[in-house]
């Protein structure tokens, strides 16, 4: 996690909020989906789209980190900058990877 009280996304919480909450509902209506047998090739388009909606989500994520976490820690010491800079690094590695 992080030490900082307020977060990148902070700004922006209700609507990452409500699009979580729809992604929510896209997840239980396909494994409805699953649950009454509906066709295969129905079920992955859901599949891709709530795929897509979580990378959108990601990359949001990653935009308010880098331009708010990242950015005042850099102002607050190099080393503290350094520190963030690899830490997103790695969390888009892991996003890039999934």
């Amino acid at each position: 996690m992080t030490d900082s009280a307020q977060h990148g996304y902070t700004d922006a919480k209700a609507e990452y909020l409500r699009r979580l909450k729809r992604i929510e509902g896209q997840v239980r209506g396909i494994a409805r989906m699953v649950d009454e047998d509906v066709y295969c090739i129905d079920v992955l388009t859901q599949v891709s789209a709530v795929t897509k909606a979580l990378q959108a989500v990601s990359i949001g994520l990653v935009e308010d980190h880098l331009g708010h976490c990242v950015v005042d820690a850099a102002r607050r010491s190099p080393e503290e900058g350094e520190a963030k800079v690899k830490e997103a690094a790695d969390a888009i590695a892991r996003l890039v990877r999934s």
